[in-house]
């Protein structure tokens, strides 16, 4: 498996994977009525951020992208989200993406990764972002519907990096 920069004829590959998860609405806060071009605009980040594809011969198995959590005070903290392909689920793919992101920020010097919505229910993510480094900082109760369990959390995960390099970090 290699992980390497989006490019436009990932897209067609890119879309069914995210155009899954989003209309499953077990993992992620986005409308499922998203057409293919919103989920373009909401994904394909624009530089300094960036968005990845991990493929193994021309498949590509899962998705990543990160940038800058939030402008002007907290530009010092970084942020990814992830998407895995449903037959690539529990080979390791999101793991390689996460790895990735965050070698990703730490060369960029920012002081930590914020994730601001992890379904409390998705409990690979959770375990996965866990073993790499992530401790659930807050839950909002109730603030996702799931579509079988109900109102569940969303946690904010976040992992301080040291020795951070961007100008303002502390």
């Amino acid at each position: 498996m290699q992980i390497r920069p989006f490019t436009q004829s990932d897209w067609p590959q890119v879309w069914p994977i995210l155009h899954e998860v989003i209309r499953a609405q077990e993992t992620f806060p986005y409308d499922p009525a998203m057409t293919a071009g919103q989920a373009y605009d909401m994904w394909v980040e624009q530089p300094p951020g960036l968005t990845v594809v991990a493929v193994d011969g021309g498949a590509v198995l899962g998705t990543a992208k990160m940038g800058t959590n939030r402008p002007g005070p907290g530009s010092h903290v970084s942020t990814a989200s992830f998407m895995v392909a449903r037959e690539a689920r529990g080979r390791g793919v999101g793991t390689a993406l996460c790895r990735y992101t965050l070698d990703w920020a730490r060369s960029r010097g920012y002081a930590g990764m914020q994730f601001n919505a992890v379904v409390a229910t998705n409990t690979a993510a959770v375990e996965l972002y866990r073993r790499e480094g992530f401790a659930v900082v807050g839950t909002v109760p109730g603030a996702f519907r799931h579509p079988t369990l109900g109102r569940v959390g969303l946690h904010v995960m976040y992992q301080e990096f040291p020795n951070a390099t961007v100008p303002g970090a502390a």
